[in-house]
């Protein structure tokens, strides 16, 4: 059993993200106990599937996921993400949301780390994940994960704070 520990965005501004690696299944959680969502992602033979969150409030994951990139759907066919990754060497490059509206995904893998920043200069969030036996792309999708998970409660905190 491997782990995957770290934090997406700042200390004020972010969620921290523990899961366990069982070589098939990914299951954790983002956020605290009471503010984020259960990780539960399922990769074999390439193909990866799961859920971030609950029944209700929370999104499918569903693509494909290799050692040279990241093809996955988050959400539904209508209402959701897609996220594509590149990964080149220690290089983990691409898009997550589309072009127009979507967010950049800049990050590198140092050994058994994955560090680097999700979104622009001033409205992106940083990454810092160790994640041991994990295969990397999918540390990747788990921080692309993680990113939505807070930009979602972000979003909705700050309409209930404009009503």
């Amino acid at each position: 059993m491997s782990k995957l520990n770290g934090r997406i965005g700042g200390v004020t501004q972010g969620y921290d993200l523990h899961a366990e690696w069982d070589g098939e299944r990914l299951r954790g959680r983002i956020g605290g106990r009471v503010q984020g969502k259960d990780l539960d992602l399922t990769l074999h033979a390439g193909d990866v599937d799961g859920r971030v969150g609950g029944t209700f409030a929370g999104f499918d994951a569903d693509g494909d996921v290799s050692p040279r990139g990241v093809d996955v759907r988050l959400g539904g066919q209508w209402n959701g993400d897609d996220v594509h990754l590149k990964i080149d060497g220690r290089h983990v490059t691409g898009r997550f949301s589309g072009r127009t509206m979507g967010k950049d995904v800049d990050l590198r893998v140092e050994g058994k780390r994955l560090t680097g920043r999700i979104g622009g200069a001033f409205d992106g969030k940083d990454v810092h994940l160790d994640f041991g036996d994990l295969p990397p792309e999918l540390a990747a999708l788990a921080a692309v994960c993680a990113y939505k998970v807070l930009e979602d409660d972000q979003t909705a905190a700050a309409a209930s704070s404009s009503s």
